[in-house]
C-alpha cells in the first residue's frame, strides 16, 4: 500500500472511530491494522453496536487499548456514529476519522487521509473508493451514483463518492448540530449540512476490498433505501427553499430584507400585505411582467418594497414548473373538462395551448389563494413577534 509518514496527531487532534455490529470476521483485523499504523499517536473509539455474534468477545481484548462504548442492543450506524462523535468532543479531539469494521477499507490508507487534512486544514476529508471494479457489486455502484447525483443537487458539490464511511470530519461544527437521522442516512445527512456550512471537501483515491467470503452488509435495501430517499427529499426541499437562493443572494441583500422586515414606523398589517401582495404577482399570469407592474403598484399603495419583491421571488427559475403545476391543478377545478394531474407531465405543445385557459384561470385563482393565505399568515406571526408601532397622536397622549 502507501508508505507515507503520517503527519503527527496531536497537531490535528485526530481520533479514529470504528462503529462495528456483527463483524466477528474482519473486526480483529481492521482494529490491530489501525494500531499499527497510528502506533499510539492517538485513540481509537470503538462503537459496538448491539453486536449478536462474536464481535462482542472479541472487543474484550482491546479494553486496555481502545476506548470501548458497547449499546446492548442494536440502534443503528448513525446513532453509533453520533455516540463515536461525542465521545470524541468529549476527549477533546477536534478532528475523527472513521473506518468500517467489514474489511472493505485498507487502513494502510489512513496515511493519505491524514496527509490530505494537513494540506486541507478543516475540510471534510472523503476517501474515494474505485466503485466502477468488477469486484464491486452493482447495487453498491448504483447506490453510489444515485448518492452522488442528490449530494449535488443538495449542494452544488461534486464528489465521485459520497457513500464511503472512510472520512476525516471536523468535530467543531459537528459540535454545533443537532443531528436527526439514526440509521446509515446519517452519513448522507451530516456531509450535507456539512456542506451548507461552507466547510470545504477533499477526495482522496483509496482502495476498496469487496470479499464475499468475509464481508457482512446491513444495508438493507428497500427500508434503508427508502429512508435515505425520505432524507434527500427533506434536503433537496431545504436547499431549493433556503440555501440555493441564500447563496444567490448576498448577505447585504438578507440584511436588507431584514431591516425592511423589521422596520419600526411600519404597520404589521403594511408587511403582511406586501408579503401577500408579493406572492400574488409572482403566481399572476403575466410572466416577464411582475416586477414591471407590481413595484409602481406597491409603491402606490406605500407597500414594503423589499418585502414585496422578496415574496414576487416565488417564481424564480426553480419554483416555475411547480408555480405552473399548481396552477393547472388548480384550474382543473373549475373547467368542466379540464386536464387532470397525471396528463400535464405528458402534455404536448398543442395540449397546452388547447389548455392555456385552464392555467390562467387556475393561475388567477392561485395566485388571490396565495395573496389571502399568505397576508393572513403574516399578519398573524407579525402580530405574536413584534409590537406595533406607536403613533404619533399616540405618543401625545
Amino acid at each position: 500500500m502507501n508508505d507515507l509518514n503520517i503527519s503527527p496527531y496531536q497537531s490535528t487532534k485526530t481520533c479514529v472511530i470504528i462503529p462495528t455490529y456483527n463483524n466477528e470476521k474482519t473486526v480483529a483485523v481492521v482494529i490491530d491494522k489501525v494500531l499499527k499504523i497510528i502506533q499510539n499517536n492517538t485513540e481509537i473509539i470503538v462503537v459496538n453496536d448491539g453486536s449478536t455474534d462474536s464481535t462482542k468477545k472479541q472487543l474484550q481484548a482491546y479494553k486496555n487499548k481502545v476506548v470501548l462504548i458497547e449499546y446492548a442492543k442494536n440502534v443503528g450506524k448513525g446513532n453509533a456514529l453520533r455516540k463515536g462523535f461525542e465521545k470524541a468532543i468529549e476527549l477533546g479531539y477536534k478532528h475523527a476519522l472513521t473506518i468500517d469494521s467489514d474489511g472493505q477499507h485498507y487502513p494502510e490508507d489512513i496515511p493519505l487521509m491524514m496527509n490530505s487534512l494537513s494540506e486541507n486544514p478543516g475540510n471534510v476529508i472523503m476517501g474515494s473508493r474505485n466503485m466502477n471494479q468488477s469486484t464491486v457489486p452493482g447495487k453498491s455502484s448504483f447506490g453510489n451514483r444515485f448518492s452522488n447525483f442528490w449530494f449535488y443537487a443538495e449542494t452544488f458539490i461534486k464528489l465521485p463518492d459520497t457513500q464511503t464511511g472512510f472520512r476525516i470530519y471536523p468535530l467543531d461544527p459537528i459540535k454545533k448540530m443537532r443531528l436527526f437521522t439514526t440509521k446509515f442516512e446519517l452519513e448522507i445527512e451530516v456531509i450535507v449540512r456539512l456542506a451548507w456550512k461552507k466547510i470545504g471537501f477533499k477526495a482522496v483515491p483509496v482502495s476498496v476490498l469487496y470479499d464475499p467470503d468475509e464481508r457482512v452488509s446491513h444495508f438493507r435495501p428497500g427500508r434503508d433505501f427508502f429512508r435515505i430517499s425520505v432524507l434527500n427529499t427533506v434536503l433537496f426541499t431545504c436547499a431549493l427553499l433556503y440555501h440555493h437562493p441564500k447563496r444567490i443572494v448576498s448577505k447585504q441583500t438578507f440584511k436588507a430584507i431584514k431591516e425592511e422586515a423589521i422596520k419600526p414606523q411600519e404597520s404589521n398589517i403594511k408587511k403582511a400585505l406586501s408579503l401577500g401582495f408579493g406572492c400574488f404577482m409572482g403566481v399572476i399570469p403575466i410572466w416577464g411582467f411582475q416586477l414591471l407592474i407590481g413595484i409602481p403598484l406597491a409603491i402606490f399603495f406605500k407597500l414594503n418594497k423589499v418585502l414585496f419583491i422578496t415574496a414576487a421571488n416565488i417564481s424564480i427559475p426553480p419554483m416555475i414548473p411547480l408555480v405552473i403545476y399548481g396552477s393547472f391543478l388548480t384550474g382543473q377545478q373549475v373547467i368542466e373538462g379540464a386536464i387532470d394531474h397525471s396528463q400535464i407531465w405528458s402534455m404536448s405543445t398543442d395540449n397546452i395551448k388547447d389548455n392555456v385557459i385552464q392555467y390562467a384561470i387556475g393561475a388567477v385563482i392561485l395566485a388571490i389563494t396565495m395573496f389571502i393565505t399568505v397576508t393572513s399568515i403574516s399578519y398573524i406571526l407579525f402580530k405574536i413577534f413584534r409590537k406595533e408601532p406607536v403613533k404619533l397622536a399616540d405618543k401625545k397622549h
